[in-house]
């Protein structure tokens, strides 16, 4: 069974840097779109950044320039830089993946469990 783990979260000042990273692991053939989602209190989830393929990434206009998406495609794992953090970047940040398990499978979309990233002075 896939699992996505996310770490890293935290309480950071406004200005400063987080990093996290989700390894996804289980039965894994193939990961084709792997990223990051974020929802704050009485918001709907929405999208932060993702990397297709590898190597195409997709990052929300509010973080352009902040954030930094990477993977470790060895260790199925997805990396979020978040430098010069701002409070509106407050949120619970949720690991996404579409993952296909075995050449007789179809793809599958996952989630992590949530890790909280606070941005207060």
């Amino acid at each position: 069974q896939v699992q996505l783990v996310e770490s890293g979260g935290g309480s950071v000042q406004p200005g400063g840097s987080l990093r996290l990273s989700c390894a996804a692991s289980g039965g894994i053939l193939y990961i084709n779109v792997i990223g990051w989602y974020r929802q704050a209190p009485g918001k709907q989830r929405e999208l932060v950044a993702t990397i297709t393929g590898g190597s195409l990434t997709t990052y929300a206009d509010s973080v352009k320039g902040r954030f930094t998406i990477s993977t470790d495609n060895a260790k199925n794992t997805v990396y979020l830089q978040m430098n010069t953090l701002k409070p509106e970047d407050t949120a619970v940040y949720y690991c996404n993946a579409e993952i296909k398990g075995s050449i007789f499978s179809s793809y599958r979309n996952y989630w992590g469990q949530g890790t909280q990233v606070t941005v207060s002075s």
